[in-house]
């Protein structure tokens, strides 16, 4: 292993050694019942049982009734709205068959809510968008509360479906669980045409028409968006993380071979229960080697970075605590090694057609940046996903694929990469903590330093362009009030194409913001996940109209120009809306959610760390409780939340200080 690799594993796991512990005392617990007492439904008395297969097919029910055959649970995000989840229709069904033919019994355990971020993006259901996450997970923890399954088949693709249902499926640890994903859609109109066309747009060059024109003819059909947004980085993790089995990733829907990968995982399903022969809990295949590999894939990729919050908090939920120092780290010496939209011209597909996981994930290993000893849904071992699924005379089978990259423009090995530091990086500062991604930025961008243009709505800074207002002039849009605690940490990408209008005009402007931007987002630079945020009375609400800022993501650091002594003389400006404001679109409902979301840096979410909850854990471990600017107005205190546990002093800190100092 890269030393490095290594020094983070351990420290990660010296960090989480007292609630990854008591995590996993208690799913080995559960897991040594389900080997010794049979299948889970034979602990149900008569009347719970009945209720549980009382619409289950008429062939199905004696094996429901028995307690010989294991029962599979499909959790599913089938919509036929969302081009993503539309192909999840008919999985049900195939994959009932393929456990019924693998000696177990499968049921729809329950649904998890699929919002699309595309549709919701510069609107208020984006407000719910990162909320959505952790509604998913309680979904997950309700449709697998009926106690009757062995393991679990995940239906999800997009944005914050996969990290939900894995946080769900976590708190089940000691039950299997798959993922079994979709598939992208086939390519479209270039996303070079795509983004041009929308700078048009923004320019009122071409009207609407012709902006819906380009948009229909990049998503086109069913399946995944091709461009390497948080979707599609969701699929690589999920693969890299070995929840996917090798090689399905990528496949396009509705073709032979997606319909035999679906087929075969809920054959695997059955396989892997503790009754099947290779008993594969989820709580045990998820663990700090797990969690490194999914981020050096994240990195090595240039994914979205909305992953920087859901790592954290899919990690929390197996007891482990991951940090953005660790991120941070890992950043130095992880190389970027492809070129996919918004970071290059390629989409999915053809970074598929180019090698793809198999090329990727062997070189990595070959380079010692991924761990390959790890548990996997295909059995022990990473390598494995080295090989392609192929049908041969209709026969699933896996074949090693030997050879590097076929595009050097979209995949590159570790001996020659894009970059030689990872698509993402941590930027800190007087300002605060924050992310920005660096692999779709030109070099001559990555530094700026201008004035602040301050907006408490993303709708004024857009107003603002339409009326001429940021024409001609080189500034950072200060776009604050848009953390967890203040809104729901919404996607900023709606300003995107009229930023990089004037990036194109030769202007320098970058955004400084306590809110997110799309994983499509890229080509202005940006800080985002600003921590801790305006609403929790961070730095950013101090900036005033025409302060200097700096932005230097290459060498990681976020500045207000301004002395010391001139900051500790004011008091924060602006401020969030009140609860009795933010209503509409049914945002009403989630005002408990801004009392109680977390730092951006520790998840964004409502969860602590499993095993942290523990009386027996002893102080450290848990999200801290904040006293919220928004929430101290309308009377609602976050300190007021009480106190299970807490991040350790210094939530970045491992052993010995601030874990990554040393590395930026």
């Amino acid at each position: 292993m890269h030393p490095v690799i290594q020094e983070i594993t351990d420290r990660i796991a010296d960090r989480s050694r007292a609630s990854r512990g008591v995590y996993l005392e208690r799913i080995r617990r559960d897991g040594e019942t389900a080997r010794d007492k049979g299948p889970a439904r034979a602990h149900l008395g008569c009347a719970n049982l009945a209720h549980g297969f009382a619409a289950a097919p008429a062939a199905d029910k004696p094996v429901l009734r028995g307690t010989a055959k294991p029962g599979v649970a499909i959790v599913t995000s089938y919509n036929d709205m969302l081009s993503a989840h539309q192909p999840y229709e008919t999985y049900p069904a195939a994959l009932k068959a393929a456990v019924r033919a693998a000696g177990g019994v499968a049921q729809v355990a329950g649904g998890v809510p699929a919002m699309c971020d595309g549709i919701t993006q510069g609107r208020a259901g984006m407000e719910l968008s990162l909320y959505s996450r952790d509604v998913i997970a309680m979904s997950t923890a309700i449709a697998l509360s009926h106690d009757m399954f062995d393991a679990t088949l995940l239906l999800g693709v997009c944005d914050k479906i996969v990290p939900g249902l894995l946080i769900g499926a976590l708190h089940f640890g000691h039950l299997p669980a798959l993922f079994v994903p979709a598939g992208p859609m086939t390519s479209g109109l270039p996303n070079k045409v795509k983004a041009r066309t929308r700078q048009l747009y923004a320019e009122g060059k071409v009207g609407r028409d012709e902006l819906l024109d380009a948009e229909a003819k990049s998503y086109h059909s069913p399946g995944t968006c091709t461009f390497y947004g948080t979707a599609n980085s969701n699929q690589a993790l999920m693969e890299v993380m070995g929840l996917h089995l090798p090689g399905s990733t990528f496949v396009n829907p509705h073709t032979e071979l997606r319909q035999a990968l679906t087929e075969a995982a809920g054959r695997r399903a059955v396989e892997i229960t503790a009754h099947g022969g290779e008993y594969t809990p989820i709580g045990e295949l998820v663990d700090e080697k797990a969690i490194v590999n999914a981020c050096v894939a994240l990195l090595a990729t240039g994914g979205s970075t909305n992953h920087t919050l859901h790592l954290v908090a899919m990690a929390a939920a197996a007891g482990i605590v991951l940090t953005w120092d660790d991120l941070a780290c890992l950043s130095k010496v992880v190389p970027s090694l492809t070129r996919i939209y918004p970071n290059g011209q390629a989409d999915v597909n053809h970074f598929r057609d180019a090698g793809g996981m198999q090329v990727l994930i062997g070189d990595l290993i070959d380079a010692g940046l991924l761990h390959a000893d790890v548990l996997t849904v295909a059995g022990r071992g990473l390598d494995r996903y080295r090989s392609a699924p192929e049908l041969r005379d209709g026969t699933l089978v896996w074949e090693e694929v030997t050879g590097g990259s076929k595009d050097l423009e979209v995949l590159r090995p570790v001996s020659d990469p894009f970059a030689a530091d990872g698509g993402i990086h941590m930027v800190e500062g007087n300002l605060g903590r924050a992310v920005s991604k660096v692999s779709a930025v030109r070099p001559e961008h990555l530094v700026i330093e201008a004035p602040a243009k301050v907006f408490d709505d993303q709708l004024d800074l857009l107003r603002a362009f339409e009326a001429g207002e940021l024409d001609g002039q080189d500034f950072v849009a200060v776009i604050r009030y848009q953390g967890p605690s203040a809104n729901g940490m919404p996607e900023l990408h709606k300003l995107t194409p009229p930023l990089a209008v004037l990036l194109d005009r030769g202007q320098r402007v970058a955004i400084v913001t306590d809110g997110r931007m799309s994983g499509a987002s890229g080509k202005v630079p940006a800080a985002i996940h600003l921590s801790p945020e305006a609403a929790d009375g961070g730095p950013i609400a101090l900036v005033r109209e025409g302060d200097v800022v700096r932005l230097d993501s290459a060498a990681g650091t976020l500045e207000l120009l301004v002395p010391a002594e001139e900051l500790a003389r004011r008091t924060p400006a602006g401020r969030p809306l009140s609860d009795a404001q933010w209503v509409g679109t049914g945002r009403e409902l989630f005002a408990t959610f801004r009392r109680m979301a977390g730092h951006a840096e520790q998840g964004a979410g409502i969860f602590g760390v499993s095993g942290a909850e523990s009386p027996d854990h002893g102080p450290g471990l848990g999200f801290p409780a904040q006293a919220g600017a928004s929430h101290l107005e309308t009377g609602h205190l976050k300190a007021g939340r009480p106190e299970t546990g807490r991040f350790p002093a210094g939530a970045q800190a491992g052993a010995g200080g601030r874990a990554g100092t040393g590395g930026r």
